[in-house]
């Protein structure tokens, strides 16, 4: 147990840079270095975890918690993952929340909203490359774009349609014959779900009782969320974001992109930029302490699923894989969440460069157009300029979110 915990500690405090980072680095300690996992229980165990919703990089470190200690295990790998970068958002999210009308903070962080429009459209990019196999992935995530962003469609019910018509679709038989694996007993299965439930939903029914309107209404939002994040953090964004700042008034538009450079620049799993949001809702409502328990309830229902999700499918992963209408429901899922994050990148786009967005109405459709006169050329010299260094340069994240803040606080500078 102790090897358990130096080893995914180092995961933890060094998971920067995205999943794809996060599980190449996974990779290398936990297949080169501590033969843990062979190279096919790795590949196995990823794509398990992307059936899943929620972070597939930290599940995959639950999993292989799992597969080292059992439940004990899979607890201590999953949340010393997630732990280190928890208690940076709560430092940033708090500094944020006292200094963050500074000019100095905000010009820092125009150069951060600018920079992350050019690392969603690196995320669209890297992800397209994965998730477009076939030419009906292109019609699929077509659908998917037009339905989020003409129509509004939620994007739950997008996911759902996109996994009943590939689970449909899917006529190719897997020749390989499954594993002859041990299989769990159903009794076990179904005490693990109920305990995990148990856990997941004890806290949200005290928030009901004792009648704490705000922290409810968090739990049950973000529960929901976690339910439907499949594809990474960033096919949720715009819906997460659009849900916050239209629905609940919880942050604006700009803090909500100020939260995600944050979380991009942190170690841990994109899906943190949750805790930033919990944490500036509660502040907002009741100060330093409401803000940490906001922040708490929030990590809280994000994360518990997903070890409830590891622990109760681990057993069934080998036989799983096998399934032909479960491997069409993924890809159908993926090839839309390509659309979903289109949606995205123009969405997000659209508030960092232009100061007023009105909405075309155009029979059911509603379209955003930016109004071309309020344009801030600032924050689109800083993207392109990001974008230059991340896609043309390749200098890595992290130093494009310094260029990006260094750039906006630079414009503070007088000309003269």
């Amino acid at each position: 147990m102790n090897d358990l915990f130096s080893t995914f500690g180092r995961i933890g405090l060094l998971s920067f840079g995205g999943p794809a980072a996060q599980i190449a680095l996974m990779h290398r300690v936990l297949v080169d270095e501590k033969a843990w996992l062979n190279e096919k229980e790795f590949l196995n165990a990823l794509s398990f975890s992307m059936l899943l919703p929620g972070p597939e990089a930290m599940q995959l470190a639950t999993y292989a918690g799992w597969r080292q200690g059992g439940t004990l295990g899979g607890l201590v790998a999953g949340g010393l993952f997630v732990l280190p970068g928890a208690l940076v958002i709560a430092l940033l999210s708090t500094i944020y929340a006292f200094y963050g009308d500074v000019p100095l903070i905000d010009a820092l962080f125009l150069g951060v909203q600018a920079t992350v429009v050019a690392i969603v459209i690196e995320a669209l990019l890297k992800v397209t490359k994965k998730a477009i196999r076939r030419p009906a992935d292109w019609g699929i995530a077509a659908l998917a774009f037009v339905a989020i962003f003409a129509f509004a469609l939620p994007f739950p019910l997008i996911i759902a349609m996109a996994a009943i018509w590939g689970a449909l679709m899917q006529r190719d038989p897997v020749h390989e014959q499954p594993p002859n694996t041990t299989i769990v007993p159903l009794a076990g299965t179904f005490r693990t779900i109920a305990v995990w439930m148990g856990i997941w939903g004890a806290p949200i029914a005290f928030l009901v009782l004792i009648d704490a309107t705000l922290l409810t209404e968090i739990a049950l939002f973000f529960s929901k969320l976690a339910v439907v994040t499949f594809g990474g953090a960033y096919a949720v964004l715009a819906y997460m974001t659009q849900s916050i700042v239209q629905d609940f008034g919880w942050i604006t538009t700009d803090e909500m992109m100020d939260g995600l450079g944050l979380a991009e620049t942190t170690p841990g799993p994109l899906i943190l930029v949750t805790e930033f949001v919990g944490f500036l809702a509660g502040y907002r409502e009741g100060g330093l302490l409401l803000g940490l328990l906001a922040a708490l309830v929030t990590l809280w229902v994000t994360f518990v699923p997903c070890f409830l999700w590891i622990f109760a499918g681990a057993p069934y992963v080998a036989r799983l894989l096998h399934m032909p209408r479960l491997s069409g429901a993924l890809q159908s899922i993926t090839a839309a969440v390509v659309g979903v994050i289109l949606n995205l990148s123009i969405w997000f786009s659209a508030h960092v460069f232009f100061a007023r967005i009105d909405t075309v109405e155009i029979g059911p459709m509603h379209i955003l157009k930016p109004e071309l006169s309020s344009v801030d050329w600032l924050a689109a010299t800083i993207a392109l300029v990001a974008a230059v260094l991340l896609l043309g340069l390749r200098i890595g994240l992290g130093r494009t979110l310094l260029a990006g803040a260094t750039m906006g606080m630079i414009s503070l500078l007088p000309l003269t």
